[in-house]
């Protein structure tokens, strides 16, 4: 996908900003060449961001989401008889059922034992990948079936043309971590997640400050809603990666230019954390990815 295709126009700046930076007291836009060199940048970032999205095994391939309890039980697409407990997810593969995991033949009853959570265990039977995974305390198990219309007849997402405008400088508020509630898109779940603090920036004379949560070491993943949610953008969260100041200083740099759609924008088989109700910016974030062709909102 060309940068034309994605977009014909330059993001309006926030409101009251009249063509300034975001943050700036006003000057005039970067020369043509460092919009060019900009927008090369993010191209490459991006086409790398779909091409993910198009992997054999991607979240695209996804074809059910089901969650397990102490009852065995069979799903359609996932060979064996599966159930949790106390000891963790066990499944039992009637004779002529064969998992490879990890590169070893699997045939009768494997017991994974406890998973940790956010973690994700893969068995494969001919092309078809089955993933085990802990999500809001809850194990779960979710086929990837390559051939799955989602991810063989997927389209692209378009985004908002790339400026440097959006790239933002925020303080980064770090306070002792703790754990936070967190929606997700599948209503069985919730999450919970650490935060290392907010992130504050000031646009039109107005300060906003959004909670993050943790993402490893040194980084941190901002979900939040705007003016376009539900709009232009999907409705329920976009997600942007945060690197934490590493330097001393309480500097982050905030790139809504790299603002994306979580799994959930695409497929109702993913559990995605959703922005925390604070994380609403009342103005229209015009950066970063669109809702995807292949959904209405």
């Amino acid at each position: 996908m060309t940068l034309a295709e994605t977009s014909t126009t330059i993001p309006t700046p926030p409101p009251g900003t009249a063509g300034a930076l975001p943050g700036s007291s006003g000057g005039v836009s970067p020369a043509a060449t460092e919009l060019d060199a900009f927008a090369r940048d993010w191209q490459q970032w991006h086409d790398e961001l779909e091409t993910g999205r198009r992997a054999p095994h991607g979240f695209l391939a996804y074809t059910s989401v089901n969650f397990l309890d102490d009852h065995p039980r069979r799903f359609d697409g996932v060979p064996g008889v599966w159930s949790t407990g106390e000891r963790g997810p066990v499944v039992e593969l009637d004779p002529g059922e064969v998992f490879v995991i990890d590169g070893v033949q699997v045939s009768g009853r494997h017991e994974y034992g406890v998973i940790g959570e956010r973690t994700f265990h893969r068995a494969g039977f001919g092309d078809v990948v089955v993933e085990l995974s802990r999500r809001g305390g809850r194990d779960l198990v979710r086929p990837l079936y390559p051939d799955h219309g989602l991810r063989v007849g997927y389209r692209g997402t378009p985004t908002f043309a790339p400026h440097p405008r959006w790239v933002i400088e925020a303080v980064f508020e770090a306070e002792e971590p703790r754990d936070i509630p967190i929606a997700a898109a599948i209503p069985e779940i919730t999450h919970t997640h650490s935060t290392p603090g907010r992130v504050r920036f000031t646009i039109d004379g107005e300060s906003y400050a959004l909670t993050l949560i943790a993402r490893g070491a040194g980084q941190a993943t901002l979900l939040f809603r705007d003016a376009t949610s539900g709009v232009t953008t999907y409705a329920a969260s976009r997600t942007l990666g945060v690197a934490l100041p590493s330097d001393g200083t309480d500097r982050v740099v905030l790139d809504f230019n790299r603002a994306t759609n979580l799994q959930c924008a695409y497929t109702d088989y993913s559990p995605c954390p959703l922005a925390p109700a604070e994380n609403r910016l009342p103005f229209a974030v015009e950066a970063g990815e669109k809702i995807p062709l292949d959904r209405t909102s």
